[in-house]
């Protein structure tokens, strides 16, 4: 039985994520459809896990027999998806000690820390209190006018939080790589991200200027980011630049720097195996 209910639990996952279809709307339309759908299917995976684990490899359900197939992949499961978790916490890790490396400076009254390099950067890395990570090539290139939109931008990212919620799905993308759209949809997390810190630094200083600054880093940005890091230029290539500058000359709706809220009350669905536990004698 428990493996009817772990296969019926993936067999929606993945009939769910294949059924996915170009994401349309405004931006916190895209924002709240792709979280949901990038969100819900891997956590019914993990809710079913923990019922199975909870119901042990005694007993049965209803008229059904349970047994130790169901538990011991339950178990292999939620053991793999805690491995996951710990890599990447070290590898977080590893990312903040080799920040702590680089020199203090103060832009205004922003903290940061400063790359010795002429490739243009700019980018929030770490967990909670991220810290604005800047180059000198980006100080040296751009004039005080665009470096203040650079810097609202990464004040966009740190006022959401981006480093510590982009952590979390960025373990649920490794867990459930293999489920359909995975990728697509994390492309488009990645992207609505970038708009949403764009809008928040639109409400703060000229878009024109933020869009000029943006084309500028942009074009010229070497540097690879990784799961704690939240840049300027990450993910803004093609078409995705397009849309971004796009959102900002756009008025009046890439001046709203608050997307919607995610429905939580959908999510709570995939609460549902856990009721399974109810049936099990």
């Amino acid at each position: 039985m428990h493996l009817i209910i772990i296969f019926a639990a993936i067999a929606f996952a993945v009939g769910m994520r294949g059924s996915i279809t170009k994401i349309q709307g405004n931006w916190n339309t895209r924002w709240q459809q792709t979280l949901f759908l990038f969100l819900f299917p891997p956590l019914l995976i993990f809710t079913t896990a923990i019922a199975l684990l909870c119901m042990g490899t005694q007993g049965k359900m209803g008229t059904w027999h349970t047994g130790w197939c169901g538990y011991a992949f339950a178990c292999i499961s939620l053991l793999f998806f805690s491995l996951l978790l710990v890599k990447l916490a070290y590898q977080g890790w590893k990312s903040i000690q080799s920040l702590r490396q680089y020199p203090q400076t103060q832009l205004g009254i922003q903290p940061a820390r400063l790359l010795n390099t002429q490739a243009m950067f700019a980018g929030q890395i770490g967990f909670w209190q991220s810290e604005l990570v800047i180059s000198q090539g980006l100080l040296q290139s751009l004039s005080p006018e665009h470096l203040e939109t650079v810097l609202a931008h990464e004040q966009g990212h740190y006022h959401y939080r981006d480093t510590f919620w982009f952590f979390w799905l960025g373990w649920i993308r490794e867990c459930t790589a293999w489920l359909p759209n995975t990728q697509e949809l994390w492309q488009e997390l990645l992207i609505l991200r970038e708009i949403r810190a764009d809008a928040y630094a639109a409400s703060r200083v000229d878009n024109l200027l933020l869009a000029e600054s943006l084309l500028l880093v942009v074009s010229n940005q070497p540097i690879s980011t990784d799961i704690l890091c939240a840049a300027l230029g990450s993910s803004s290539h093609g078409n995705k630049l397009e849309q971004r500058i796009e959102a900002l000359l756009a008025q009046p709706e890439s001046s709203t720097t608050e997307f919607a809220a995610l429905p939580w009350h959908r999510l709570l669905l995939a609460l549902l195996p856990l009721v399974t536990i109810l049936f099990h004698q």
